[in-house]
């Protein structure tokens, strides 16, 4: 899985702690493996964001995406459930 990220991610990570960053590191290295694997709860968005899809990665950040296709992704985001504004 080819991972892009947007210039919105960009700025959201660099105002992450540091905690958040390695544990968006370990998830997004199972994303990579598999994108739909039971641990990430990996779901469709709905609404304005209906066109994207959405990874845990701990109980309060997210990390917000589209599949460009089978074997590639973009990030858009990653923070709260204020990411969905």
């Amino acid at each position: 899985m080819i991972v892009n990220v947007s210039p919105k991610f960009e700025k959201s990570w660099q105002k992450l702690p540091e905690r958040i960053k390695e544990k968006a590191k370990e998830r997004e290295k199972a994303f990579k493996e598999n994108p739909f694997n039971q641990s990430l709860k990996t779901h469709k968005l709905i609404g304005n964001n209906k066109e994207c899809w959405s990874f845990s990665v701990n109980y309060s950040y997210r990390i917000k995406l589209i599949f460009l296709s089978e074997k590639e992704v973009l990030f858009l985001d990653i923070g709260t459930h204020s990411i969905y504004r």
